[in-house]
């Protein structure tokens, strides 16, 4: 906060900060006449969705003062946004101002006693966020005359000609110049102290004559430097050309890097040798004369910052210090900064290249940064011109996907089309119907307009964007929260790109912001999209290098939760085949020119997740975008190719399907170590994972869940590692050992008369025997050998479908086997193959022929896992002891998930994660690790209902939906009301629906079994509803109004309205109010006739209703609208 007085004396704590859409409001009552005779008729929410640039001066209330919107270009239509530097050059004095250096003010408006001290605070903190900014300019086609705070701050613009316009130009100077670098000496020790003891740096603090003894130790290899600012030192810098080059060689990968090319091929030398034979991480081998060479290239080539603070007040000038660098030591090409990877990245470090490790277990535990001496020359972006095709082959002659890209380019300079885009789906011409307006738009038949950009430095092509106009904008705004970030109603359709090849040579990968900003202003458009698609589907034709570069200027939007229609009762209201056609999934980012000059900060600590569980995933999901360095160790990897739904088997919590986990860019964001953990060493803070690989970390996290343990007779009592399994016997814990027993039984048992036995007894068994008998395999040839059942624990909560299965087993013929539990395999002979098994009963021993064992029992925490715990000395009690913040007896080491529980201390031991939803778990988690970084998050209050679901014998399609309940019940369970269980169908007839409610009417379970396939991202939204918003469901069911809830069309309807988040307090279903009434703009003025509380806010909630509905019609097309009726 800052302090500013107003012209009356009055004085107001302040903050400048980014401009809200919530703001707009605040904004309009701060117009005045003389900002309407500068600027124009202003739409405030069109002007910050539009803006590069904005910024609102709020008090300590949040009452907002002032605000500043900012554009790459000038006001109105003056001149084309594309061309205003060559009508600049024309008509002003103006030769300095570039497109990098310049932005132009396109708003103002202030508190009258605040504006002059508004004014002079918002361009304060727009040079400070804005580095390379030197000049605003006021260029407008209004001639009015200035109010008297602009008139404080901005000049008047040198005249060229006698142009009739207003033209202003504020320079960086006035408000937040350039810190003056200067050689340090001894007598600035003092100064330097007063703010570097604020820093508490560990090195200044033990030795209190540290910076002095830098200072004084100066010579041609070291060198100090401070910034001065009116006088007084405010930073202090000290660098030496003494580098150590091997060792960065060897964990860093500096293959890209122009001034350290020389340095690869000295350490590569013999071509001939094998490339395993060039670099061992682990082992690097340099004979002595390579060192030497190493060491003298490295004297050449760069320097090093080894001490570097700076006043938090300047801290947004530090790169001032970077071309005094370069001035001190003129031979060298590089600045090299190392960081500890715990270390809050700060704002110099954002100037610098990131350079990412060798490989995952050679990770060291510093971060490096690299600044070039090329990145300090001005950068030029233009559309591509044919001449520059020889330069980009050149620059992209090394990447896998460059004839894709050249041929793209050349389809650009041919006939600016792209011949083989992808029409939309169905018609060519189609109408969109988006946020509220409507139009025609025809694929044309010769393609989709093609767009090129190259990047420019003293007329080198560096870097090259082309981008092709978006052409499924439907799709989507249907299945992604676009509306997150955007509001399409002030993008004009011809406004949306796609990114379709993206190349930037690593010296000038800062520059990319700079990049995306100027072509989205030279093409004439607001967004760009990049779609991610997952290695497994191809064809891979996008050339992106490097996609974290890309990643870290855009946004992530996430999926919609997509509605299920029901085709045939919509019939012609059904949205648009456009919406519906299901594409290969793809991740999803955005960059827009509101987020062009907004950075992101990212998190260089080392995650290491072990365990590639629901909860693990829904961790990865939420801290892909934030950090540098995530790694999960998971015994088959990442798969995401398979569905459950295909594989079969198991159930499904239905956290993720593969289509899911392909919107989610892992693959790019997370390496992935293949393997088992066996051993933590604490002391050395890294995991150690089957086949000797070492994984480095930070924050450790263990997501390893519990496993189907491998079967043990009663007389054996070897131990799980001396244990011999025959090869027919498949323990199933995830898709990997799911594809293989699929594959061995197609291959070796389907065709055979051999009994299949599925030993166990949990829903999993079920699931397994509706694969074995989908497979092809006999009933009378299945059985399943029931454990003895957890006391007051059942497969199925509701007893219903529990007897419905029961009977499918039963007409199917699959022998049932109650009670029993592993003696012998084999008669206690050679355990391979399995022939032969005895189980004990409560009766006599049960003995059976075995073709194949599919075990499915005793789920417990993994024996490696739990030997890795507990070698570590982690607090272990029957599961891995953690606190109510995730965090285990090791503050580095948390954990997750059924692996875990609470400490006794809590006296809560019929709580545990287990009962909670396991992607809700794997986000608290995530939002408690963020926090360690960023203190301001604020956590979810969404708590999702535990989902299970699969297919089960009698083809029966299964989903069960619960509220999170303690294992075991300290008190006698709450008997449910008599009328809070809605049943409609029977399981006879494959229609079964049954819904609880609660005390307060809110849906809190539902069970359904059909013999079609579930609605489910439906069903599921009914979880924690009022039945009022179902449209007064209760006393309807009732009233018998609802004789099958699969197949009742209003409750169809209904769900999709629960899906848009709208309805009605007083009970009535929002096309059931629509219907009534003719409705003009947002509200009916019938509506607004009685003036009592209670109507007025059944009139607000119907307007805000009818308003959602509007905007989203193309994807609810079957409720009426305004003027329909």
């Amino acid at each position: 906060m800052r302090t500013i007085t107003s012209s009356s004396g009055q004085e107001e704590a302040v903050n400048v900060r980014r401009t809200e859409s919530a703001d707009a409001q605040g904004i309009n009552g701060l117009i005045s006449p003389e900002a309407g005779a500068v600027f124009g008729r202003v739409n405030v929410i069109h002007l910050l969705e539009k803006a590069n640039l904005a910024v609102t001066l709020a008090n300590e209330r949040e009452e907002i003062l002032a605000h500043a919107s900012f554009f790459d270009h000038p006001v109105g239509d003056l001149v084309d946004q594309t061309c205003w530097e060559a009508f600049l050059q024309k008509h002003f004095s103006a030769e300095t101002c570039t497109p990098l250096n310049t932005l132009f003010l396109h708003f103002f408006v202030a508190e009258t006693d605040f504006a002059t001290a508004s004014a002079n605070e918002i361009l304060r903190a727009v040079f400070n966020a804005v580095t390379e900014l030197e000049y605003i300019l006021l260029l407008s086609p209004y001639a009015g005359v200035l109010e008297e705070a602009l008139e404080e701050v901005f000049d008047p613009l040198q005249r060229l000609t006698d142009l009739e316009c207003s033209a202003f130009i504020c320079h960086r100077q006035e408000h937040c110049p350039k810190l003056l670098i200067r050689p340090a000496r001894v007598e600035d020790h003092d100064d330097l102290r007063i703010f570097v003891d604020q820093t508490k740096v560990l090195s200044v603090m033990e030795q209190p004559y540290f910076l002095a003894e830098l200072i004084q130790e100066q010579n041609e290899e070291n060198h100090c430097a401070v910034c001065e600012s009116d006088g007084l030192p405010v930073g202090f810098i000290s660098v030496t050309s003494d580098v150590d080059f091997k060792q960065l060689h060897d964990s860093f990968d500096l293959s890209e890097l122009d001034g350290l090319y020389k340095l690869d091929q000295i350490t590569n030398a013999d071509p001939a040798a094998p490339p395993e034979s060039r670099e061992d991480p682990e082992n690097p081998q340099t004979n002595p004369q390579e060192e030497t060479q190493l060491t003298e290239a490295g004297k050449s080539s760069a320097v090093c910052i080894q001490f570097f603070v700076i006043d938090k007040n300047h801290e947004t000038r530090s790169v001032d210090f970077l071309p005094y660098i370069f001035t001190v030591f003129p031979d060298v090409d590089l600045c090299i900064i190392t960081v500890p990877t715990l270390s809050p990245e700060f704002l110099l470090l954002q100037s610098c290249i990131r350079l990412p490790p060798r490989s995952t277990n050679a990770s060291p535990p510093r971060e490096i940064y690299v600044f070039q001496r090329s990145g300090l020359r001005s950068v030029e972006v233009r559309p591509a011109v044919a001449a520059d095709r020889p330069a980009v082959s050149e620059l992209v002659k090394t990447l896998s996907l460059r004839e894709s890209l050249l041929q793209d380019l050349d389809r650009f300079y041919e006939t600016r089309r792209d011949k083989d885009g992808e029409e939309m789906p169905g018609s060519r011409l189609v109408r969109i119907q988006l946020s509220g307006f409507s139009s025609l738009t025809d694929t044309p038949a010769d393609g989709v307009p093609l767009q090129a950009f190259v990047s420019t430095v003293q007329s080198e092509v560096v870097g090259i964007l082309i981008i092709r106009d978006e052409q499924d904008l439907q799709y989507l705004c249907a299945r992604y929260n676009m509306e997150s970030f955007i509001y399409f109603s002030h993008h004009r359709l011809e406004e949306h790109a796609h990114i379709l090849h993206f190349v930037l040579a690593p010296s000038f990968q800062r520059c990319c912001r700079h990049l995306f900003k100027e072509s989205l202003r030279l093409g004439h458009k607001s967004c760009l999209f990049h779609r991610l698609y997952p290695p497994h589907i191809s064809p891979q034709n996008s050339c992106v290098h490097h996609l974290d570069i890309l990643l870290d200027c855009a946004v992530p939007v996430c999926p919609r939760r997509q509605i299920v229609f029901p085709l045939e009762e919509l019939g012609i209201n059904a949205p648009s085949l456009q919406i519906r056609k299901e594409q290969a999934p793809f991740a999803l980012s955005l960059i827009s020119r509101k987020l062009t000059l907004e950075p992101k900060v990212t998190v260089n600590a080392r995650i290491v997740l072990v365990g590639a569980s629901d909860t693990g995933l829904s961790f990865l999901e939420v801290l892909c975008f934030w950090f540098n360095s995530l790694t999960l160790v998971s015994t088959h990897g990442l798969l995401s190719d398979f569905d459950h739904e295909d594989i079969g088997f198991l159930s499904t919590s239905h956290a993720y399907s593969s289509r899911d986990l392909s919107r989610v860019p892992l693959h790019s964001c997370v390496s992935v170590v293949s393997g088992k953990m066996v051993a933590i060493n604490r002391k050395s803070k890294h995991v150690l994972v089957s086949g000797g690989v070492t994984v480095p970390y930070d924050h450790l996290v263990l997501c390893t869940g519990l496993q189907y343990q491998a079967p043990r007779p009663a007389e054996v009592n070897q131990p799980d590692s001396n244990l011999q399994l025959p090869s027919n016997l498949f323990t199933l814990n995830d898709l990997h050992d799911c594809m293989a027993a699929r594959r061995w039984l197609s291959a070796n048992f389907v065709e055979l008369e051999d009994n299949a036995i599925v030993y166990g007894n949990s829903i999993d068994v079920f699931t397994t025997v509706e694969t074995l008998l989908s497979l092809g395999i006999l009933g009378n040839r299945i059985h399943v050998v029931f454990t003895p059942p957890e006391p007051g624990v059942s497969c199925f909560s509701d007893p219903e479908v529990e007897k419905a299965v029961a009977t499918a087993l039963k007409k199917a013929e699959v022998q049932v086997h109650h009670h029993c539990l592993l003696a012998l395999m084999n008669n206690g002979e050679n355990p391979d193959p399995l022939t032969s098994v005895t189980f004990t009963t409560d009766a006599e021993t049960l003995s059976l022929q075995c073709g194949v064992f599919i075990n499915l029992s005793n789920k417990a925490v993994d024996s490696e896992a739990f030997r890795s715990i507990n070698d570590s000395f982690l607090v272990f009690d029957s599961r891995l002891v953690i606190d109510a913040t995730f965090h285990t007896s090791d503050p580095s080491i948390s954990a997750a998930g059924p692996l875990t529980k609470f400490s006794r201390s809590y006296y809560s031991d019929e709580w545990s994660n287990a009962n909670f939803n396991s992607k809700e778990v794997g986000r608290d988690l995530a939002a408690m690790l963020l926090r360690l970084f960023d203190p301001t998050l604020e956590p979810a209050m969404e708590t999702p209902p535990e989902t299970e679901r699969g297919k089960l014998p009698g083809g029966f399609h299964f989903l069960q939906v619960t509220k999170p309940s303690a294992t075991q019940l300290t008190a006698p369970p709450v008997q449910k009301l008599q009328d809070s269980c809605l049943v409609t169908g029977r399981v006879e007839t494959g229609n079964y629906f049954s819904l609880h409610l609660d005390s307060y009417e809110q849906v809190e379970a539902l069970t359904c079994l059909s013999l079609k396939p579930l609605p489910l991202s439906n069903y599921l939204s009914l979880y924690g509803k009022q039945q009022q918003l179902l449209g007064q469901l209760s006393s309807r069911y009732r009233q018998g109004l609802i004789p099958d809830l699969h197949r009742f069309s209003d409750f169809e309807q209904e769900l999709q309205q629960i899906t848009s988040h709208t309805g009605d307090v007083s009970g009535q279903t929002v096309q059931g109010d629509v219907s009534g009434q003719t409705v003009q703009g947002d509200v009916s003025p019938l509506l607004l006739q009685d003036r009592s509380p209670a109507a007025e806010v059944r009139a607000a909630v119907r307007s805000s209703a009818v308003r959602y509905l509007s905007f989203n019609r193309n994807l609810l097309p079957m409720f009426a609208g305004p003027g329909q009726l």
